[in-house]
């Protein structure tokens, strides 16, 4: 018998089967790559469509005054909407979120998380209809509170699952040391727990902010009749807002009111865009430090 083909300390060489999964590797590499060039390319034509198309709109008085020269009540409404909509959801979320984390095994955790997968991926129309069956058919009319309650409903899984996330980033030898000191797990958690994880916490609620504010659906079912021209403060009547604006100034057959459409766009755009970037730095701040 001969070792003559066999050097152990001769260099590797591929075989064919390596060769192949290489080839793959960098395939599937190229392939990601593109498509998140892809994403970004689409994003950047659409933001620059915005601002070219509705920069020429903008000025104090279409920020501040009524119809038909501004959107100074649809800024109010729709604000007015997503706060009552997130004073709603973020309590629950987190409250969710603290159950799975500290509390909750079993089945019964497994289905609230199968739950907040299925609200996740629910079409904003569904929503709609399920609130104007709750509420507007109930009541005879239409409502910024409505509308808050949808949005709301949106808004609630991405707080409790950007909420668990979170938690679980909190060390466990925090919980250790509140247990090894005899304290009780509520107060632990309302101690310790939250106060460690607020702001990734703040992070998850920001997000579901920037998700809920560009909803159109709902709020043409639940708050589209109104007077664009007045500013309400009353959730109980229709609140003028945005996304039905830009609906409905887009629907009509004027160049001004095509303007309008793409300046209150624009207008939406950006605050969905500086408060998702912020949220994204602040979330990367607080993984840091529970990093430390």
């Amino acid at each position: 018998m001969s070792d003559a083909s066999f050097d152990p300390a001769a260099p590797l060489t591929p075989s064919g089967n390596l060769r192949r999964r290489r080839a793959f590797s960098r395939f599937a590499e190229y392939g990601a790559t593109a498509a998140a060039l892809a994403a970004v390319g689409v994003l950047g034509i659409v933001v620059f469509a915005v601002v070219v198309h509705g920069a020429s709109a903008l000025s104090l008085d279409f920020l501040f005054q009524g119809a038909p020269n501004g959107i100074g009540p649809e800024l109010v409404g729709t604000a007015e909407i997503v706060a009552i909509g997130t004073l709603i959801a973020a309590p629950i979320g987190i409250l969710v979120a603290v159950y799975l984390t500290e509390f909750g095994t079993g089945r019964l955790a497994s289905w609230i998380k199968l739950t907040l997968d299925l609200m996740n991926g629910l079409p904003s129309i569904i929503v709609g209809l399920f609130v104007f069956g709750l509420i507007v058919e109930a009541t005879h009319k239409q409502s910024g509170f409505a509308a808050a309650v949808a949005l709301a409903i949106i808004m609630l899984p991405i707080v409790a699952r950007g909420t668990v996330e979170i938690l679980l980033l909190v060390p466990s030898n925090l919980r250790e040391a509140a247990d090894a000191l005899g304290v009780s797990r509520w107060r632990s958690v309302l101690g310790v727990i939250l106060p460690s994880a607020i702001g990734g916490i703040l992070t998850s609620t920001v997000l579901a902010v920037a998700r809920a504010a560009g909803e159109t659906a709902p709020l043409l079912l639940l708050s589209s009749v109104y007077d664009p021209s007045r500013v309400s403060l009353n959730p109980f009547e229709a609140l003028p807002n945005i996304p039905t604006t830009i609906f409905r100034l887009s629907e009509e057959a004027s160049p001004e009111g095509f303007t309008q459409a793409w300046g209150a766009g624009f207008v939406l755009l950006t605050f969905i865009m500086i408060t998702s970037i912020g949220a994204r730095i602040l979330l990367a701040r607080t993984r840091s430090k529970m990093a430390q």
